[in-house]
């Protein structure tokens, strides 16, 4: 007997990810709802071979789902994961809706699994920026403690929807055929451009992306004093995260021996040698599953830092992947 699964939002990125990743994974779907607005209602998408309609998202689409994952936008969220919880079905939800209450695990299955065990319900996936940038924090944490933590994100068009990498492609080819790139998701053209702003801007001159990736990564290290500052900056690329990182720890780490512990660490593949050119980019990290972790170096600002980078699929670990990996858990179906 299989589990009834349902996805809110299918018809977007991360829903079209998630219907490639339970097939891939051979999660073991029992039925298949999918839903997403009325806008897109009656559309077919295929899974195993089948073609399955899909329906209006409403109070009432949860009855006998025993898992939903929710990926229609924190409003979405918020109106209906309460109903399907109360359905008797678990939710993961890829929004930043319920990310930082208390008595919503926000998790990373490689880093936090623990924090799975006093769920209610409802578990929260973490923003793709904070998944990938932990990825490769954690390790390093478990081995010096970190101090602090600054981040400088390049994030991919991916990062917001299916539209905006639309967006990117034409105007890359209306630029590239002389023409000129008009604004769409963006309050800019992303073609040839850097964006160096994602998200509502905050009290002090901080987005919310930013916000998000501090209060995040703070609740999953259970680390709440942990210094954190990011500057977050959307890029002409279709998929796939990065950020540069410098992590102060609280014991000496040497680059070798940093090395040694991120490759031993799940879900993270080292690419780390210059000499050669390679290192994390988003066109080798695009479409796979690690979180790629390169260019490790001491911190010659800071008594005990390390200086890296990384990248990481957004629609993949940083939010499809990652709330498939949960599910596997929370089900006891995990792959390996």
């Amino acid at each position: 007997m299989g589990i009834s699964v349902a996805i809110a939002g299918a018809t977007g990125a991360v829903g079209s990810e998630l219907l490639l990743l339970l097939e891939e994974r051979s999660f073991p779907v029992g039925s298949l709802r999918l839903l997403a607005s009325e806008r897109s209602a009656g559309r077919e998408m295929v899974f195993a071979g089948e073609r399955i309609p899909v329906e209006p998202l409403g109070g009432d689409s949860f009855r006998g789902v025993d898992l939903v994952f929710f990926t229609a936008g924190s409003e979405r969220s918020r109106e209906f994961a309460p109903a399907a919880v109360r359905s008797g079905a678990v939710v993961v939800d890829n929004s930043s809706a319920f990310r930082m209450r208390e008595d919503v695990p926000l998790v990373v299955p490689e880093i936090n699994p623990e924090a799975l065990e006093r769920h209610r319900g409802l578990v929260a996936n973490p923003n793709c920026t904070t998944i990938v940038v932990l990825m490769a924090v954690a390790p390093l944490h478990r081995e010096a403690g970190a101090v602090s933590l600054r981040v400088a994100s390049y994030q991919a068009a991916s990062g917001a929807g299916a539209r905006a990498m639309a967006d990117l492609e034409e105007q890359a080819r209306a630029v590239l055929e002389g023409g000129r790139a008009e604004p769409g998701a963006f309050p800019h053209p992303l073609a040839f451009n850097l964006i160096p702003r994602i998200g509502e801007l905050l009290d002090g001159g901080e987005t919310g992306e930013e916000r998000k990736l501090r209060e995040e990564c703070r609740k999953i290290l259970a680390l709440p004093g942990l210094r954190i500052s990011a500057l977050c900056v959307r890029v002409p690329v279709p998929r796939a995260h990065c950020a540069a990182c410098w992590l102060e720890t609280g014991r000496r780490l040497d680059p070798a021996r940093a090395r040694e512990g991120l490759a031993g660490a799940p879900g993270v593949v080292v690419v780390d040698d210059p000499a050669e050119n390679a290192y994390p980019m988003p066109r080798t990290a695009a479409g796979t599953d690690p979180v790629q972790v390169g260019r490790i170096r001491a911190d010659e600002s800071s008594g005990f830092g390390l200086v890296f980078f990384v990248a990481g699929d957004q629609l993949r670990k940083g939010a499809a992947l990652n709330a498939i990996q949960i599910a596997e858990i929370l089900f006891g179906k995990g792959r390996n």
